[in-house]
């Protein structure tokens, strides 16, 4: 016969671990240098090389002619909406766990980018942004001359 040692420990740490995500959860809503909770604004994927920063993020059932995206700074992105609720007559709603309402989300970005330049597009509910990197961000070749 097997016997299955537990670590008496584990279920404190367990509870210790629960009561702090539940802390983090209730200060990252007061705190605005902390990641956003899930559902509470959008969250984005992003990522760059040598030309330019993208950005994607999930906006379904948003508007995209009441998307507002702007680039200041050079190197801030801000993105504003809202998620309309869906209304179904004669229903009753068991759980309803999508945001609705407005939302904003600012991001700083990692290179500076041309404000001039960004295109944006929306398909299938996922806003995409191609920020083009202005020039004296992106990487030069310097030529090395060898010494006489």
């Amino acid at each position: 016969m097997n016997r299955v040692r537990r670590n008496p420990f584990g279920v404190l740490f367990g509870e210790m671990d629960a009561v702090q995500n539940e802390f983090a959860r209730m200060l990252g809503r007061l705190n605005p240098f902390a990641a956003p909770a899930a559902g509470s604004v959008p969250l984005l994927n992003l990522w760059e090389d040598d030309h330019a920063v993208y950005v994607e993020t999930d906006l379904p059932d948003v508007d995209p002619a009441k998307l507002d995206v702007t680039v200041t700074e050079g190197n801030q992105l801000s993105i504003q909406g809202e998620w309309k609720a869906r209304e179904v007559k004669g229903a009753v709603w068991v759980r309803q766990e999508r945001p609705v309402g407005q939302f904003a989300r600012s991001v700083g970005l990692p290179s500076l980018v041309d404000a001039d330049k960004v295109e944006a597009s929306y398909e299938d509910g996922v806003l995409r942004l191609t920020l083009p990197k202005h020039e004296a961000a992106k990487p030069r070749k310097i030529e090395v001359k060898a010494g006489a």
